[in-house]
């Protein structure tokens, strides 16, 4: 699917490992170049002409992410370095004040360190508790494993939409529904969900989300923030500095703004921000339930393929996204991963920052392929087909 359109590809490298960052098309390239040579400067920073284009295109791209995830107001969508930020941003400047000694917060063993680390710092600053809701044989969180995990001391359920190991879609909606029943918040991870499926917080209903612009054929080092406006107003900012304040003054006095300004202290990383722009723009123009598509359809061949190995070891077949999970038996992930480098084939190996899904795996480390819409079956083909060498199959690469 539009192949010619990211230059990467014309290196003859078989990418595979879109979970971790996304290739970028010409276009998003072109976006961040025709900044930095036509038109650098700061945004809301500068009375002149180059500085109000800055600024225009800067806050059309806020626009733009409002629209891509159906947000009601501009005010609710922040700027941040990534996903990462996000989530701490929305756990240290929001629940730190939200919520006290005892109260719980649901997560599960399959969720990236990301998420899982903040709620482990209110454990020790503040006295929370984190609880894990089961998984099933599948390593998949269900709704009524989630609904059975709830307690009166329940505050907050917080997870990934897909998960970057298993990658199983999480029924968000209906978690949310009930959640909200009880006055339960919902934090949702959107890194692996928001560049593949067609995301609607106001239908979701979620109270924040992360995600980042990496993930999405965008720049690396941009993120976004969305929170419902009036849970949004609550944060505390994390990081003070300039652009967030109207005054302060030496008898230690100070004013900030309004959102969405209050929580963007300092330089944004403008480039970044427009590249998530033309990122979007690029992903409309294929339509998100194309990539959905698209990405089902590769991971069930892959999964046809892949179970024709005798020696391979399969952990999420029956998920339905891009993500595909393996390792060879007898061989150690990361020199599978080696081998596969040998040939231009890209993939990750590791506990891919989910460390705690190993005690529900019962192994440290996999191999992880994961598609995106640049991805073809005669790559798969290709992986298939080194993966069935004998070398490698009999443990020695």
């Amino acid at each position: 699917m539009n192949r010619e359109d990211f230059p990467m590809l014309k290196q003859g490298y078989y990418y595979l490992d879109s979970a971790a960052t996304s290739l970028k098309p010409k276009s998003v390239i072109d976006a961040v170049v025709d900044y930095y040579e036509n038109y650098t400067s700061n945004a809301h920073r500068g009375d002149y002409d180059l500085s109000y284009k800055v600024s225009e295109v800067y806050d059309g791209v806020r626009e733009s992410v409002r629209l891509f995830i159906n947000a009601k107001r501009i005010e609710e969508i922040i700027f941040t370095s990534g996903t990462t930020m996000s989530l701490n941003m929305i756990i240290e400047g929001f629940f730190k004040n939200k919520l006290k000694a005892g109260d719980e917060v649901l997560i599960t063993k399959a969720e990236h360190s990301s998420l899982a680390l903040p709620w482990l710092t209110l454990i020790e600053s503040i006295g929370i508790k984190v609880k894990y809701m089961e998984l099933n044989e599948n390593y998949e969180l269900t709704f009524d494993n989630f609904k059975e995990s709830v307690t009166e001391k329940t505050k907050v359920v917080s997870i990934a939409h897909i998960t970057n190991v298993i990658g199983d879609v999480r029924p968000v909606k209906e978690i949310t529904s009930y959640a909200h029943q009880l006055g339960i918040y919902v934090v949702l991870d959107g890194a692996q969900s928001v560049p593949h499926l067609k995301t609607d917080v106001q239908d979701l209903d979620v109270d924040f989300l992360a995600f980042s612009g990496h993930k999405m054929l965008g720049p690396t080092g941009i993120g976004i923030l969305y929170g419902k406006y009036e849970l949004l107003n609550e944060l505390k900012p994390t990081i003070v500095g300039g652009g967030m304040n109207i005054y302060f003054n030496g008898l230690n006095e100070y004013e900030y703004k309004e959102l969405p300004d209050r929580l963007e202290a300092g330089t944004q990383n403008i480039e970044g921000i427009i590249g998530l722009g033309a990122s979007i723009d690029y992903l409309n123009k294929i339509g998100m339930d194309n990539i959905t598509k698209h990405d089902q359809e590769l991971k069930a061949y892959a999964i046809s393929k892949l179970k024709e190995i005798n020696n391979i070891e399969l952990y999420n077949a029956n998920s339905t996204s891009g993500i595909v999970t393996f390792n060879i038996k007898g061989i150690f992930s990361q020199d599978t991963a080696l081998y596969l480098n040998k040939h231009k084939v890209c993939v990750r190996a590791g506990s891919h920052c989910a460390k705690s899904l190993k005690e529900c795996l019962n192994i440290s480390n996999t191999c992880r392929i994961s598609f995106y819409l640049y991805n073809t079956k005669e790559e798969i083909d290709y992986v298939v087909a080194l993966l069935k060498n004998d070398n490698i199959l009999e443990g020695s690469l």
